[in-house]
């Protein structure tokens, strides 16, 4: 059996150690490049929802911080599982991301053949922000307060409405969740194809509530057609500071949507964390707060690891909530 001399012995361990370093150097040069080329992000909706808007004010802010063109791509359908499936099979290289938000984990709740796997199959890149829903009645409705909306509905038990903008939405959990909350509150789901028509029945008093986002219903309660009787945030918020946390009178219920970035699974995690900081110092910005806190968000700053308990955790809860309350999909 040979036996290598020390002499070669230390020029193998010289040789291994100058090609360690020249593979982690140009490892480091390709972090260090990138971004080298426009990125792609993906807005797995229609142009004009809180999603796109919230993707485009994002994109521009990363696009002068990165020096490279940073492009949205709407590519609605499926509830935004179109969009997010193509992105879920992109190359993990961090040029093509996907805008999300929290009707992701809904989905997951109620949807047993998504076209990616919401946990493993992306890779949690930056929270954008946050916003509880606006609780909104009728005119007519005999209600003000959290307190009365909850005794209104328990004293006649079933004789009322509330809409959604679709069966398995948001909306419909949020509305399910408060439901499960007072544990007596006998109401009927009349789902809608979208937020528009939903808007426009309750507005007509074919349904009694509805809980949606600040941006779908407080142009409708400024302008004096419907009325806000709460908020689903825990405290008072300053999307709507002026209304009572529905916790007063249901202790415990909260409800929040989220927006954020994700990327394929596999990529790079130098890569998540330079997006990461650089969507951060974003949120930072004092005008970006106030354009999001406009739109019904506060923008919520959050490291990679950080969101991605936050989507593990909505899936599993989603998921009991739907067994519970025979929530489904369309």
């Amino acid at each position: 059996m040979h036996i290598p001399s020390p002499l070669r012995l230390r020029a193998l361990a010289v040789a291994a150690f100058a090609g360690g370093l020249l593979l982690s150097g140009g490892a480091f040069a390709q972090t260090a490049a990138y971004p080298s080329k426009a990125i792609t992000i993906v807005v797995p909706y229609p142009a004009g929802g809180s999603n796109d808007t919230f993707a485009r004010q994002v994109a521009k802010e990363l696009g002068d911080e990165l020096k490279q063109p940073v492009i949205i791509d709407n590519r609605p359908g499926a509830s935004g599982n179109t969009g997010t499936g193509q992105v879920a099979k992109a190359a993990p290289d961090g040029y093509t991301l996907v805008a999300v938000s929290s009707s992701m984990t809904t989905n997951a709740a109620v949807q047993s053949k998504l076209p990616f796997d919401p946990i493993n199959g992306l890779a949690p890149v930056a929270m954008f922000a946050k916003g509880p829903f606006i609780v909104a009645v009728n005119n007519e409705f005999p209600a003000r307060t959290p307190a009365e909306l909850i005794a209104a509905i328990k004293a006649k038990p079933g004789q009322y409405n509330y809409a959604s903008s679709g069966s398995g939405s948001v909306n419909q959990f949020g509305t399910e969740l408060l439901k499960a909350k007072v544990g007596d509150m006998q109401i009927t789901h009349i789902p809608y194809k979208g937020m528009g028509p939903a808007v426009t029945d309750l507005v007509g008093n074919q349904t009694q509530l509805l809980i949606s986002s600040g941006p779908s219903l407080l142009p409708m309660v400024r302008a004096g057609k419907l009325r806000a009787v709460g908020i689903t945030s825990l405290k008072p918020s300053p999307i709507a500071p002026e209304l009572i946390p529905m916790s007063t009178a249901v202790p415990g219920y909260e409800f929040e949507l989220w927006w954020g970035l994700l990327a394929p699974a596999g990529t790079p995690s130098d890569v998540v964390a330079k997006l990461n900081a650089t969507v951060n110092k974003i949120l930072a910005k004092p005008e970006i707060a106030a354009n999001f806190l406009r739109e019904g968000a506060i923008a919520t700053p959050l490291a990679p690891k950080q969101f991605a308990a936050v989507i593990a955790e909505d899936v599993e809860r989603w998921k009991k909530l739907a067994k519970q309350q025979n929530i489904t999909a369309d």
